[in-house]
């Protein structure tokens, strides 16, 4: 190679290296700096021709470089602060001919806010994997991931990408939403992709537990406690979930006295078994779900204000499932998957009208009724398909109109009204898109919504 092949390849490796994603720094023996890429000069706001020749402790804070180059010793992975932030940073030793000449070092990620969000979107994908690996039959059991949760609407999917940005920090998650909307598989997969998923998940249900036991369950007690106590005593709950997730779930149906109790274990970061004098300090992410209106409690003074604002740190709304009627299918089509392979039956799918259906349902059980709902016609099916004849009765009550007592005025309209509110929910609100395909124009469409109290 000539020398100016070498110089042109010499400049491209230069420009490559320092505008790296990667800052890099290179140091001698004597941790004195030879080389400092563009990219970290300019986050430490420094030239880089007055930066050769310094030692490195003088620019950079809190490094070990000069550590490395003189004992020989890697460091990898190694959380280092730097003007305000946590990184994560490597340093080799260079060698040659066996003998150390100096170190290079490198910082992989800005900021520890930054490692987590790359580890979440790891869990991510292996969350993906381990779904196809195990294949439809997979039985969830306590463990749920964003892939059991199935739907294609806008609310999920959005759902689906919060739950992605909030489950790597440790910030309290208060989950929303009518019952059987699937508040828990929300609760579980945030755990799953937080950095606490190799660590207990434990779930109270507050609206299960008598009020005289919840103290008991949350926070242990000692033996002789009380009449009955264990011998030796009892972990609470909180207890258990140490250095892990706790999730309240019907946290709005916990009585007042548990309240302030909660509230000061959330404070403090302690809790105090029942019958004992000494606290324990506990490290538990909280993550709460509710169907209860708790700004409405608050006002009324059943539910206390200082603890809504400490579980309301951030908050997911999981829409009804009627508000998402094109989840209906897909949800359908899953839980028979699951419901035949648990039941042993071989039923591969569900007829159209049956579908039909399906759709006109309002479920107001959410997916928890359309689940119940498919599991009985699971088992009822005499083929390989669900169909009408297999559903619930209180279901084909949509099969035809049932005219009754009613004034047929009063039958079209209300099939109106819930057929332009089924589109709206499938056109997600565009107005334009509904009216075309109700084949009506689109101040038809207002007067029509105005008229029913759509929306």
């Amino acid at each position: 190679m000539n020398p100016g092949e070498l110089t042109k390849k010499s400049r491209m490796l230069e420009t490559i290296i320092d505008n790296a994603y990667e800052w890099l720094v290179v140091v001698n023996k004597d941790g004195m700096i030879d080389y400092m890429n563009k990219t970290y000069c300019e986050f430490l706001e420094v030239d880089r021709e007055t930066v050769v020749g310094r030692h490195v402790t003088d620019v950079i804070e809190n490094t070990r470089m000069h550590i490395v180059a003189r004992s020989g010793n890697m460091e990898l992975a190694d959380l280092q602060y730097i003007r305000g932030n946590y990184m994560i940073a490597n340093r080799v030793p260079i060698y040659q001919d066996d003998e150390i000449i100096g170190a290079v070092g490198t910082v992989i990620f800005r900021d520890t806010e930054q490692w987590k969000q790359m580890n979440t979107h790891i869990k991510v994908l292996l969350s993906e994997l381990e779904y196809y690996r195990s294949g439809s039959s997979k039985e969830n059991g306590a463990s749920y991931s964003l892939y059991d949760i199935v739907g294609t609407s806008e609310p999920i999917r959005s759902l689906k990408e919060k739950v992605k940005q909030v489950a790597s920090g440790n910030v309290s998650v208060l989950i929303r939403g009518e019952s059987g909307t699937g508040k828990e598989l929300f609760a579980h997969s945030i755990h799953q992709l937080s950095e606490r998923s190799n660590r207990p998940f434990i779930k109270v249900n507050c609206g299960a537990i008598p009020d005289q036991l919840l103290e008991s369950e949350l926070f242990g007690y000692e033996e002789g406690a009380f009449t009955g106590a264990k011998k030796g005593g009892k972990l609470g709950k909180f207890e258990l979930a140490d250095k892990g997730t706790i999730f309240l779930d019907e946290i709005g149906d916990m009585p007042a006295n548990m309240q302030v109790k909660l509230l000061r274990v959330l404070q403090d970061r302690e809790v105090e078994r029942v019958g004992s004098l000494r606290t324990k300090k506990v490290d538990v992410r909280i993550i709460a779900a509710t169907n209860r209106p708790l700004e409405a409690m608050v006002e009324e003074r059943r539910f206390r204000e200082d603890l809504f604002y400490r579980i309301n740190v951030i908050q997911l709304f999981i829409p009804a499932l009627r508000e998402r009627v094109q989840d209906v299918k897909p949800l359908a089509e899953s839980f028979v998957r699951k419901i035949s392979a648990k039941a042993g039956k071989r039923v591969i799918g569900i007829e159209d009208n049956a579908m039909q259906l399906l759709l006109q349902h309002n479920w107001p059980g959410n997916a928890r009724e359309l689940e119940n709902a498919l599991e009985a016609s699971v088992h009822l099916t005499r083929t390989e398909t669900v169909n009408v004849a297999s559903l619930p009765d209180y279901l084909k009550e949509n099969e035809g109109l049932v005219t009754g007592n009613r004034k047929l005025k009063d039958i079209v309209e209300k099939a109106e009204s819930e057929a332009i509110r089924k589109t709206l929910i499938q056109c997600e609100n565009d107005k334009l898109a509904a009216a075309k395909i109700l084949g009506i124009g689109k101040t038809s469409l207002y007067d029509k919504i105005n008229k029913y109290d759509l929306f």
